[in-house]
């Protein structure tokens, strides 16, 4: 199996497609399939235009709109689309706005699960990470979410807090913070 990441774009814009219309949503905080699904299908280029703008504003879990921070947003393929892993940061600094959950985030398809594909997209995103500058980056993942804990973990992930989840206020979020060496090295 091999696993690359690719930015957005029609070779593999019907597997993502399938996936949202399966309910899959590379929004973990809010399902955001229905919208983006019928985004794609008004306007594909459009769609795949604004899922990799810079600037602009996203709308967070709680309905506010924020601005966008720099990002960088790949596909995960073995040949066809596995799901979706993004990183996003502020110039010059290691850390995030209160409202942003980690530096990576990432959401496999339901059929990819348990096979490695997080571990994987989320070892070359760190490659990304240390390319636009960042000694380190935090991840976030529910407490309950034990696969996603274990995805972190064999990345170089260290647990440095546990709170409530912003988003799910019955739920606890477990903080890492992975160290990435010299800076741009």
């Amino acid at each position: 199996m091999t696993i690359r990441l690719m930015a957005p774009g029609r070779d593999l814009l019907a597997g993502y497609a399938a996936a949202l219309a399966a309910g899959w949503s590379p929004d973990n905080t809010r399902d955001v399939s229905g919208e983006q699904l019928a985004a794609l299908r008004a306007d594909a280029g459009a769609f795949l235009d604004r899922l990799t703008a810079q600037g602009g504003t996203i709308t967070l879990w709680d309905g506010r709109e924020v601005p966008k921070l720099p990002h960088v947003r790949r596909w995960i393929s073995d040949g066809e689309f596995c799901g979706s892993i993004g990183l996003r940061w502020q110039e010059g600094s290691d850390d995030l706005p209160p409202h942003v959950l980690g530096h990576i985030g990432y959401a496999v398809v339901p059929g990819k699960r348990r096979r490695g594909y997080a571990r994987a997209a989320l070892g070359l995103m760190l490659g990304v990470a240390r390319e636009v500058g960042l000694g380190r980056v935090m991840l976030t993942c529910a407490e309950s979410n034990v696969a996603s804990r274990r995805v972190i973990e064999a990345n170089g992930g260290v647990l440095t807090r546990r709170t409530a989840h912003p988003a799910f206020p019955d739920e606890m979020e477990l903080e890492f913070w992975i160290g990435l060496g010299d800076r741009g090295a």
